[in-house]
């Protein structure tokens, strides 16, 4: 993933925070196995999203797939949310994490003039788990959601290590 300085103002500076979170991301999981991707470690939870890190990431791609079609759509835009993609090594994840961040950055390439704030009320988005946002409020949310997940991965591995 190159960097995005074509970017500008507030635009460029979420997307900039968007690929420096996906990058710390990508550095921790790239070198892991297959066995610590796909190890449950967390059986009793009720969030299937969350027993493995290969369930977390693919819910990570999944959601920041999602994000950006939810922008599309505001835009009148028809689009088909994915499903969940279990990938068994890596380098896929690291694959399908950088078509994501392509896939955000074409958005505010299609849409230069795309307003970030918006407040009022019939001009957010409503998203699937009930919140209205902004561009700039979902964007925001992309990027705390990627360290979020970053954080519960890194708690997976001191846990699969026996820490």
């Amino acid at each position: 993933m190159e960097n995005t300085y074509s970017f500008t103002g507030a635009t460029g500076a979420l997307l900039g925070e968007y690929l420096r979170a996906l990058r710390e991301l990508i550095r921790l999981i790239e070198p892991l196995d297959p066995a610590t991707l796909t190890v449950v470690v967390d059986p009793d939870t009720s969030d299937e999203d969350c027993r493995s890190i290969q369930t977390v990431l693919a819910h990570v791609v999944r959601s920041g797939f999602c994000y950006a079609m939810d922008i599309r759509k505001k835009q009148g835009e028809e689009w088909e949310f994915p499903a969940r993609v279990f990938r068994n090594n890596a380098a896929e994840f690291v694959a399908d994490l950088e078509r994501m961040f392509r896939f955000t950055e074409q958005v505010f390439r299609d849409y230069p003039d795309l307003p970030l704030e918006n407040f009022a009320p019939a001009e957010k988005m409503l998203v699937s788990w009930g919140q209205m946002y902004d561009v700039e409020q979902l964007m925001e949310h992309a990027i705390v959601h990627i360290l979020r997940h970053r954080r519960q991965i890194e708690r997976f591995l001191l846990k699969i290590k026996g820490n």
